[in-house]
């Protein structure tokens, strides 16, 4: 994927969270509901060092510990002639603030397994350190995007949008 594809993709996922953030306006009642269920949905992005599109998908345990959720996820990565199936296990810290955005930081182990076009596969691990903020929608579901920057041999960025659901 050349730099100008790359680019091409960041702006199409920072316009899709700019036109969530515009159909959103979430009421109170439901953000509050929905922050105490655990979530499910789909995640889609891109990647860096492999050059891929990532699709997968994540459950979310809310209220872990004080302002801390769990989210398992998996991503299954296409292109670069190579596959790659990325399981992660993420923790976040939620920042309290004043905004229909809420930030989040965090870390999490990863497990990834990597199929070259030709050649044998082979399984690697790493950390990623998270960045991202999510906003609620009318329906009370919740939009979110993220940075996932990978330490070790694992993806060295990634750019992630996703919906997640109440269960």
């Amino acid at each position: 994927m050349s730099i100008r594809t790359f680019a091409r993709a960041a702006l199409l996922l920072a316009a899709t969270a700019l036109l969530a953030s515009s159909a959103s306006a979430a009421n109170e009642t439901a953000a509050a509901a929905s922050s105490e269920r655990p979530t499910f949905g789909p995640r889609i992005g891109i990647s860096s060092s492999p050059d891929q599109l990532v699709l997968g998908g994540q459950v979310t345990f809310p209220d872990f510990a004080p302002h801390l959720s769990v989210s398992p996820n998996v991503e299954l990565g296409f292109l670069d002639n190579e596959t790659t199936v990325a399981i992660n296990a993420d923790f976040d810290y939620h920042f309290e603030v004043k905004s229909q955005w809420k930030p989040y930081a965090g870390a999490g182990a990863a497990l990834v397994v990597t199929q070259p076009s030709s050649g044998s596969s082979s399984t690697d691990a790493g950390l990623n350190l998270i960045g991202g903020a999510a906003v609620p929608t009318r329906t009370g579901n919740q939009f979110f995007g993220e940075l996932r920057i990978g330490l070790g041999d694992i993806a060295s960025v990634k750019l992630i949008a996703g919906w997640n659901f109440s269960m």
